[in-house]
C-alpha cells in the first residue's frame, strides 16, 4: 500500500455501513415521531381519531352529498353517527344495571367458590393465608384512603381531557369531511414544484394504506366482538355485551389487544360460573387468534399494506414504550402508511411518470376520497 492511500474496504463491510448509518436515522426519525406523540398527545389523538372518523364517514358523506347540499350531507352523517354510538353505549349502560345485582352476588359466591377450590388438590393451600390476603387488602385499602380519592379527583381531571380531545377530533373530522380535497391541494401547493408529484404520489398512497388499514381493522374487531359476545351469552358469562364491547376497543392494538380483553372475560367467567367456563374462555384467545391470524387479517386486509407479524409485533411494543397505549394504538398503521409511501415512491420515480402514477393510484380507490382524505393528514 502506497504512503497516502486510503484503506481498502471489502464491499460487504462498505455495504452494510452504508445501510446502517441510513437504518439508524430512519429508527431516530420514527422514535422522534412517537416522542413528539407523546408530548402532546392529547392533539395528536385528536388528530388520529379525526382520520380515523374521515376514513369512516367520508364514503356515507360522499353519497348523501349526491342528493343534498354538502354541509347537510356531513351534518347528518356525523349526527348519525354519534346518535349510534350514543345508543350502543346506552345499551351496554342498560346491560350493566340489568345483571348488577346478579354479578354481585354471583361474584361473592364466586370468590368462595375459588377459595374452595385453591384449598383443594393440587394448590393445598392453606385458608388462613387466603384469609390473610383479604385482611391485608382491606388494610392496604383503608390506609391508603387519601391517595384513592385524590386519584379519583385526577380521575375527573383526565374526563376532562378526555371530552376535550373527543371535541377536537370532532372539529377535525367535520373539515376533513367537508372540504379534505382542498386542503390537500393548497398544501401541496405550498411546496415547489419540483416535489409536488411526489408529493401526491406519496400522498395517496399514504391515504389509501390508511383508509384501507382503518376499514380492515373495524371490521376485524366487529367480527372479533361478535364471536366473542355470542361465545359469553352461549356460556352463560354475565355481561357478554360490555367484554364484547371491551374485545372490540382491544382489537385496535393488534396482537396484543384482544388477549388482554378475553383474559378479563376469563377473570369473570371464573368468578361467575368457576373454573372450567373460565377454561373455555381462555380457549377462546387460541381460537380466536387463528382465526383472527389466518383469516380475517389475510382477507379484510388485502387491500391495505400487510405487515410481517414480527413487525407489528415490534411495531406495537416501541410505540408502547414510546408513547405508552395511544403508540400501541398508532404504531402499525404509521408503519404501514411509511411502508408505503416508500413503496410508491421507489416504484414510481417522480417526475412526470410520478404524475401519472398518482392519477392511478387516485382511481384505484375513491378519487375524490383519496384526495380528500389526504388533506386530512
Amino acid at each position: 500500500m502506497q504512503p497516502g492511500t486510503p484503506p481498502q474496504v471489502i464491499p460487504f463491510l462498505r455495504t452494510a455501513a452504508a445501510y446502517a448509518w441510513r437504518l439508524l436515522v430512519v429508527g431516530a426519525v420514527v422514535y422522534s415521531l412517537f416522542a413528539l406523540l407523546g408530548r402532546f398527545h392529547e392533539i395528536g389523538v385528536a388528530v388520529f381519531l379525526g382520520l380515523v372518523v374521515t376514513a369512516l364517514l367520508r364514503p356515507v358523506a360522499n353519497v348523501a352529498a349526491r342528493g343534498l347540499p354538502r354541509p347537510l350531507a356531513v351534518a347528518l352523517t356525523l349526527l348519525g353517527s354519534i346518535a349510534l354510538v350514543l345508543g350502543v353505549l346506552a345499551l351496554v349502560g342498560e346491560a350493566v344495571e340489568g345483571d348488577r345485582t346478579t354479578l354481585v352476588r354471583e361474584f361473592r359466591e364466586g370468590i368462595g367458590r375459588i377459595e374452595d377450590w385453591l384449598e383443594r388438590p393440587p394448590f393445598r393451600l392453606n385458608p388462613e393465608a387466603l384469609g390473610d390476603v383479604q385482611s391485608r387488602i382491606g388494610r392496604f385499602l383503608s390506609s391508603h384512603r387519601s391517595t384513592l380519592v385524590s386519584e379519583a379527583v385526577s380521575g375527573a381531571h383526565r374526563l376532562v381531557e378526555v371530552l376535550t380531545t373527543l371535541a377536537l377530533a370532532l372539529f377535525c373530522s367535520v373539515f376533513f369531511i367537508h372540504s379534505g380535497d382542498r386542503q390537500w391541494v393548497w398544501l401541496r401547493d405550498q411546496l415547489p414544484g419540483t416535489v409536488r408529484d411526489r408529493m401526491d404520489v406519496g400522498g395517496r398512497a399514504a391515504w389509501r394504506t390508511f383508509t384501507g388499514y382503518t376499514h380492515g381493522i373495524v371490521l376485524v374487531a366487529a367480527v372479533n366482538a361478535v364471536l366473542v359476545g355470542l361465545a359469553l351469552w352461549l356460556l352463560g358469562v354475565p355481561l357478554a355485551v360490555p367484554l364484547a364491547l371491551l374485545e372490540f376497543v382491544a382489537a385496535f392494538v393488534p396482537l396484543i389487544g384482544s388477549p388482554i380483553a378475553l383474559a378479563v372475560a376469563a377473570v369473570v367467567a371464573l368468578a361467575s360460573q368457576g373454573p372450567w367456563v373460565a377454561a373455555i374462555v381462555v380457549g377462546l384467545i387460541v381460537v380466536i387468534g387463528q382465526i383472527e391470524g389466518h383469516l380475517l387479517h389475510p382477507l379484510v386486509m388485502s387491500w391495505a399494506v400487510r405487515l410481517h407479524p414480527l413487525v407489528v409485533a415490534i411495531s406495537v411494543i416501541a410505540g408502547a414504550i414510546a408513547a405508552g397505549v395511544v403508540g400501541a394504538v398508532v404504531a402499525v398503521p404509521l408503519v404501514s402508511v411509511i411502508w408505503s409511501v416508500w413503496t410508491a415512491l421507489r416504484d414510481t420515480g417522480g417526475g412526470a411518470d410520478g404524475e401519472g402514477a398518482a392519477d392511478g393510484d387516485g382511481t384505484a380507490g375513491d378519487a375524490a376520497a383519496g384526495d380528500g382524505a389526504k388533506g386530512d393528514g
